[in-house]
């Protein structure tokens, strides 16, 4: 292995599913939508689900993309976690 390359069990590109939890504050999925754009500009808006808690007081939004590389799907997920509106990214 060389050194410019980490070690992942993915084989990219590949669909893989971003998740992203916070306060259903009525504007997460769009700030999780963009923040995942700006990484994956080719995502589609088909592949974006948005999930309410039972109470309605959270919100899972998953968005499956076209991942190329390990070091993206790190970039979206720091970005993710950085937003004050991102409770959790998995």
């Amino acid at each position: 292995m060389s050194e410019n390359t980490q070690e992942t069990l993915f084989e990219f590109p590949c669909q893989f599913p971003i998740k992203a939890m916070g306060k259903n504050s009525g504007e997460l999925e769009l700030i999780v939508i963009a923040i995942v754009g700006r990484h994956a500009p080719d995502t589609q808006r088909h592949k974006v689900v948005a999930k309410p808690s039972k109470d309605g007081n959270y919100l899972a939004v998953t968005v499956t993309i076209e991942a190329s590389s390990k070091q993206q799907l790190d970039a979206i997920y720091q970005d993710l976690v950085d937003h004050p509106h991102v409770l959790m990214a998995l």
